[in-house]
């Protein structure tokens, strides 16, 4: 009898900890949809992928200053990429595999060296082809404040919906059970 009214309780538990996590999923990042807009920020989508990052290396928010700083050396690798390959002597093709080849590598080492306590670097590398694909196509000289928007949304997916979302869920989960 123990046994079952243990696992009746843990099944309460999980469904009451999905309802909980269901239930930030559902307002937190759409808020943040809304408001982000209305900040200037037309890149408030990005939130949502780099959320998925924070997600993905298992919700730990020991993890989210490392995360964040991934995320901000993201942006200028970006940048300083299509720089180059908008620079370089060769064709485009060229000029982007030879930038793209050379800074993965690098970031690989930067990030696995004494700056691996400070850089996680799926954030660096996940950032840094996100800040490509939003600055990719759209000419230097009218990127403007795109870049810092790119960073603050990047920097809102962990903070505010990443941690954001765990908290209210263990929030709500602590009401509920």
């Amino acid at each position: 009898m123990y046994l079952k009214t243990s696992l009746e309780e843990k099944r309460r538990r999980e469904r009451v900890r999905i309802f909980s996590l269901a239930i930030g999923i559902g307002l937190l990042p759409p808020l943040w949809a809304v408001v982000s807009p209305i900040l200037g920020i037309k890149v408030g989508a990005v939130a949502l992928v780099c959320a998925g990052i924070f997600s993905a290396n298992g919700n730990k928010v020991e993890d989210s200053i490392r995360i964040s700083v991934g995320f901000a050396v993201s942006v200028f690798w970006g940048c300083l990429a299509l720089h180059l390959i908008n620079i370089l002597p060769w064709n485009k093709s060229v000029n982007q595999f030879v930038t793209l080849g050379f800074m993965g590598a690098v970031a690989v080492f930067i990030a696995n060296s004494r700056l691996k306590k400070f850089i996680y670097l799926p954030s660096w590398l996940c950032g840094w082809a996100i800040t490509i694909g939003i600055l990719g196509e759209t000419p230097m000289n009218l990127w403007g404040y795109l870049p810092i928007s790119i960073l603050i949304s990047m920097v809102v997916g962990v903070i505010y919906v990443g941690i954001g979302v765990l908290a209210f869920g263990r929030f709500l989960n602590k009401l509920l059970t």
